[in-house]
């Protein structure tokens, strides 16, 4: 009688459960690498709505930067106005 495990049937199915616990492998693998890369693109997605928020209020800062220079300016010309007033009413007074 011939040994069983010689035969070529079985070496045939013998073969199979390693290539399933591969085949398995592979895909659970892929699976957590595909899980992963969600959860990354997810937090990466909120990283740049946080930066886009910051950017938002950087620009409401430079335009109230911005109105508030041209109204330090409209006072400065009116106080070197009201200067000149006032040198010339002492030069007139004298």
């Amino acid at each position: 009688m011939t040994d069983p495990s010689q035969h070529p049937a079985t070496a045939a199915i013998a073969a199979r459960p390693a290539e399933l616990r591969i085949s398995v492998a592979v895909g659970a693998a892929f699976i957590v690498q595909s899980a992963f890369a969600l959860i990354w693109a997810g937090g990466a997605a909120e990283r740049i709505n946080q930066l886009e928020a910051r950017v938002d209020a950087s620009q409401m800062l430079i335009v109230r930067t911005a109105r508030l220079e041209e109204q330090v300016k409209s006072v400065r010309t009116t106080l070197i106005r009201i200067e000149e007033k006032i040198d010339q009413n002492r030069e007139n007074a004298q």
